[in-house]
């Protein structure tokens, strides 16, 4: 799936091309937006141009009330079939669906099962992606709405993973998920506002060039502190900010909405396990519905485990897959037969390493996807192996644990919140804590009284960033985040530009995502999760296999985050909100894991697989030639691994951006 949400605005676009009373002065921005669109729809979206259209008639699932048609033209009363025609009818070519005025409103290229529309006299809705929408809901929600804004308990509604994109009036409501599995971008295209689900798409119409000098910041290890991260990385075009929609209005403005906040965490566990239960089925029954088979992780964790099960009555056949672990030790291979044994029927797939590709297994070739650095670079040769191998089995759709851990694993975080507001009664809290992880007296208290704003915590870290690595029995911290590095070998200009970009960030007094810090974390690793998984999806959908994680909808998420800090915050505790949720769902056998595997002996033993090729990329290192990088470091440390394997996990984060950036087509984003 990929699309173009475009407002109605008055002249633009018009079938005739010509001019009313009153567009004079919009009609060279006009003809400009018409000559862009024209010259790069095809190469965008493929085909030859917009030869096809999606009809609500013909997209009806069954069941599904009759969906109303769509007018070609103001004023139109043909029957849907006529109006329009199928949206597959020819593969290739790209699909229209105008605004009532006839003008386009969303284009682009998706299968017939990845949108439901309705429209409700000149008004239009449409969600694309899984969902559990039916025309008749959207068509109905439709009718009472008077403004974009009116469709928010719409949103809050829906089960699923999806794009929301609605014209009401003479404005337009485009919006994404909380999580970025389903993110919006937008980008002044000829002087008119243009929303997409992609940046790169963009780029190419505005001929927009990467953001190189920004590309130190992508250095950062693990990964790139929030908001810094959701910095779109092409010049010109924006991200959309965390719980808001994009407003398009036809006099060409835009402007972000927020539709949503952060609920209180004040439901006790066992409401809120049930909340969590009834949201993930939700989510898994959007996925499953349509298919005779599907496919899944079974890796041996919670998370993946509870999927398979709350999928394996939906569906005829769930074929499950497991990584074979570099280390024999590893327990997940234990749990994930275990898991097994109570799935009958199931098709159970043990991904061998044998036949398999390692971690950083072909990193030297080409990808089509410039959205940014792939975060998940290590693994991406993994994941197409792994389509591939459920494609031949018969699977359109798989289902992934990814997004579990950073909702229901017990966060360090929650204490700030627990100490200030349980007070006495967070003191076992603390104790089991501090006694997990060798915390002295003095440091915890020291961690605990520090109060300072995100704005502040954001400008501290820059301090921090060539620190050694501490490792598990280091000083407790409490702030709003992990503790972030720059990679041995980036250079002493490469950290300059991350200081100074954390603290110019900082002293800005950027509003968290959520007031408390256990929840500002939770959501901001969730959004993490979500923009790699937006991208995995589109990786394995190249052989056939669309990738769902329902951990990351916006209901799993909300749920998660209303259950009080006092239930799950205990560190003997494992994924407390995930266990109560899954009770009699997952066999106790199976839900009483209480461990987390460890990959380090999947790292040492990739990259020595895999030497030669890395090595080959420090030849004519791109982040070299930009002065980010020393080669000759990043060569030493490849051809003498370290000997902790805390040391290696920016080798992630800097062949992620080395490869993106030789993937980068010489003419721009095209």
């Amino acid at each position: 799936m990929e699309f173009l949400v475009l407002p109605d605005v008055p002249g633009a676009l018009d079938a005739t091309g010509g001019r009313t009373d009153g567009e004079s002065a919009r009609h060279g921005r006009d003809s400009r937006l018409r000559r862009i669109l024209d010259d790069a729809l095809p190469d965008l979206f493929g085909g030859p141009g917009p030869s096809t259209a999606a009809s609500p008639a013909e997209a009806a699932r069954p069941g599904d009330a009759p969906r109303p048609g769509n007018a070609s033209s103001p004023g139109d009363t043909a029957s849907p079939a006529a109006a329009v025609r199928p949206a597959r009818e020819v593969a290739p070519a790209f699909t229209v669906i105008p605004h009532a005025s006839g003008r386009p409103w969303i284009v682009g290229r998706w299968r017939e099962d990845e949108i439901v529309w309705a429209r409700a006299g000149r008004d239009r809705i449409a969600v694309l992606g899984p969902s559990s929408a039916t025309a008749g809901t959207l068509a109905a929600r439709l009718r009472d709405a008077r403004t974009p804004a009116d469709l928010d308990g719409l949103s809050a509604e829906l089960a699923g993973s999806f794009h929301l994109v609605a014209s009401i009036g003479d404005r337009v409501r485009v919006q994404g998920s909380l999580s970025t599995a389903r993110q919006v971008f937008h980008a002044d295209v000829a002087g008119t506002p243009v929303a997409a689900d992609r940046p790169q798409t963009l780029a190419a119409l505005v001929g927009a060039a990467p953001r190189e000098e920004a590309l130190a910041a992508w250095l950062v290890a693990p990964w790139l502190p929030w908001p810094l991260n959701e910095r779109c990385l092409w010049k010109g075009v924006d991200a959309l900010p965390a719980g808001c929609y994009l407003e398009l209005s036809a006099d060409g403005g835009s402007r972000a909405v927020r539709w949503w906040s952060p609920p209180e965490p004040d439901l006790p566990l066992a409401d809120g396990a049930g909340r969590v239960r009834e949201a993930l089925c939700d989510a898994v029954a959007v996925r499953t519905r349509g298919h005779d088979t599907l496919s899944a992780d079974l890796s041996g964790g919670m998370d993946s485990t509870s999927l398979c099960f709350l999928a394996a009555g939906d569906v005829d056949r769930l074929v499950t897959t497991r990584w074979e672990a570099a280390d024999p030790a590893d327990e997940d291979q234990v749990w994930a037969a275990r898991a097994a044994a109570s799935l009958p029927g199931g098709e159970h797939l043990v991904l061998s390493r044998d036949v398999a590709p390692t971690w950083f297994a072909d990193l030297s070739q080409p990808d089509p996807d410039i959205e940014a650095p792939f975060a998940w670079i290590r693994t991406r040769a993994r994941l197409t192996h792994m389509a591939e191998q459920v494609a031949a089995r018969g699977s359109s759709a798989h289902l992934t644990g990814h997004g579990g851990d950073e909702l229901f694993l017990s966060n360090p975080l929650y204490l700030h919140t627990l100490v200030r507001t349980r007070h006495v009664r967070s003191i076992p809290y603390l104790r089991a804590y501090r006694a997990l992880h060798r915390w002295r007296p003095a440091h915890t208290a020291q961690a605990l009284l520090a109060n300072d704003s995100f704005g502040q915590w954001l400008s501290r870290t820059a301090d921090e960033l060539t620190d050694p690595v501490r490792e598990v029995q280091g000083r407790p911290s409490f702030g709003w985040g992990v503790a972030y590095r720059m990679p041995a070998w980036a250079t002493g200009e490469a950290v300059d530009t991350v200081r100074r970009l954390l603290r110019d960030t900082g002293r800005s007094e950027p509003e968290p995502l959520a007031p408390l810090r256990g929840q500002h974390a939770a959501l901001a690793d969730a959004r993490l999760c979500g923009d790699t998984l937006r991208r995995v999806d589109r990786l394995t959908s190249r052989s056939g296999v669309s990738w769902h994680a329902p951990y990351v909808d916006d209901r799993v998420v909300e749920a998660a985050l209303a259950i009080r800090f006092e239930d799950v915050a205990m560190p003997d505790r494992y994924k407390p909100a995930l266990t109560a949720a899954m009770r009699g769902v997952v066999p106790d056998a199976v839900l009483g894991r209480s461990t987390k595997s460890e990959y380090s002996a999947e790292a040492y033993d990739s990259l020595r697989r895999h030497r030669a090729e890395l090595l080959g990329l420090c030849e004519d290192m791109r982040l070299a030639r930009l002065g980010l990088v020393n080669a000759d470091a990043l060569r030493s440390l490849l051809l003498a691994l370290p000997p902790t394997s805390l040391t290696l996990v920016p080798l992630i984060s800097t062949f992620a951006c080395e490869t993106w950036l030789r993937n980068l087509p010489s003419g721009g984003a095209r």
